[in-house]
């Protein structure tokens, strides 16, 4: 049965996050064949919305406002609402990023609809859709099937490919006016710490560091490594506790939760709280100088050395591919 599902596009510094064409993915599965509308919201949409249109979007709704130019919780919230009046969608999906994550509980109270959080993948069931998430810390998963209402989703990003971008593909674009009301929160500045070039929650490749990495100073190391291959520079948190590196970058339960295709565990030791973090990541890489460490449990492949000596002959083995 065809269904109409909207999807919640995120733009980042003026450019969409790759998890909104996940979210678009994801909608074709659920819409069966209906159709798939994809709502930007924000101060300036540009050409943002034809990206959508490109990767699979079938109509785009553009909200511009200058409330929305920065994330609020009741801006948004209220913008949101009103689209999905005007379109009553059988689904909502979106990115389980901080945004998604934030605002996904409070529309699905607000509707009085069931939310499943964290999707890995989706299938098609007796005509509706049945959700797969992580559970127990990744250590088991769980299917989840809302029965009545407006189905809302939250997708983990880089687990669910993409469609294949098609710059032929042409859709209508139209705008639609909100009124946002009594705001208890206003943005005056943001103020961003510089974590690196690469996003750290949509990296395909992260290189990580633990407290084996010893000092701030032993980070520059992955960093170098991290620019050679185009990655990510993520922590344990005890890295980041003992000063090593800042907490945006830490990966673990408490902290960002990845799914990179290629993840180096550097000097960490594999704690259950970072192991939560990261090991779904499609090819774990540790270097550990403890052959006992939980880390190599979950990696694929394993070095047990000094990782002061092996680190520098990777850096050496990666310039001569990249560079030679």
């Amino acid at each position: 049965m065809a269904n109409k599902v909207l999807v919640i596009g995120e733009i980042r510094d003026g450019a969409l996050r790759n998890v909104s064409f996940e979210a678009v993915a994801v909608a074709k599965i659920i819409a069966d064949g209906g159709e798939v509308v994809a709502a930007l919201f924000g101060d300036v949409i540009g050409e943002r919305a034809t990206e959508m249109i490109h990767n699979g979007a079938d109509r785009v709704v553009t909200v511009e406002h200058a409330d929305l130019k920065s994330y609020t919780t009741d801006a948004y919230q209220q913008a949101i609402l009103q689209v999905v009046d005007a379109e009553k969608p059988k689904a909502v999906v979106m990115g389980h990023t901080a945004i998604g994550k934030d605002v996904s509980p409070r529309l699905a109270a607000k509707l009085k609809a069931g939310l499943v959080s964290d999707v890995v993948s989706v299938e098609i069931v007796g005509g509706e859709p049945v959700f797969t998430r992580p559970i127990y810390s990744g250590k088991a998963y769980e299917k989840k099937q809302v029965e009545d209402g407006v189905v809302l989703a939250t997708i983990r990003p880089n687990n669910i490919p993409v469609l294949e971008k098609d710059t032929s593909r042409i859709g209508k674009i139209g705008s639609v006016q909100v009124e946002i009301n009594n705001l208890r929160t206003v943005i005056k500045e943001v103020v961003r710490k510089s974590t690196g070039k690469v996003d750290l929650s949509e990296a395909k490749i992260i290189v990580s560091g633990g407290r084996g990495v010893k000092s701030a100073d032993g980070f520059k190391a992955l960093e170098e490594l991290a620019e050679l291959i185009g990655a990510a520079v993520g922590a344990s948190r005890g890295a980041c506790d003992a000063g090593y590196s800042d907490y945006s970058l830490q990966i673990g339960q408490t902290g960002k939760v990845v799914t990179p295709d290629l993840y180096f565990a550097i000097g960490i030791s594999g704690a259950i709280q970072h192991l939560a973090g990261m090991s779904n990541s499609k090819v774990i890489v540790a270097i550990n100088k403890d052959p006992e460490a939980p880390i190599f449990d979950v990696a694929d492949y394993g070095i047990v050395g000094d990782l002061f000596e092996v680190l520098p002959l990777l850096i050496e083995e990666m310039k001569s591919v990249v560079v030679g």
